[in-house]
C-alpha cells in the first residue's frame, strides 16, 4: 500500500507555497515536497496538522492505494 496525497492541488487552490505550509505545520519545505512527490509518508500527527490548515478531512487529502494496481 502507498499513501498518496492531493497536497499540491490543495496548496495551489489556496495559493500557499511549500515554505509557507511547512512553517505553519513546523516541518521543512523539503518534507512538504517529499509528501507531494510520494517519497515520504508523514506521521499521523503531521497529516492531521496539514488537514487542519486546509480545513479538510484526512480522506479528502490523503488516500491509500494498492501498489499492485500500478
Amino acid at each position: 500500500m502507498k499513501l498518496t496525497s492531493r497536497l499540491k492541488e490543495y496548496r495551489a487552490r489556496e495559493r500557499i507555497s511549500q515554505s509557507e505550509l511547512a512553517n505553519r505545520v513546523n516541518v521543512t519545505r523539503q518534507t512538504i515536497g517529499f509528501i507531494e512527490k510520494g517519497t515520504f509518508s508523514p506521521s499521523i500527527t503531521l497529516v492531521l496538522k496539514i488537514c487542519h490548515e486546509f480545513d479538510c478531512r484526512v480522506e479528502d487529502l490523503f488516500t491509500l492505494e494498492d501498489e499492485s494496481n500500478e
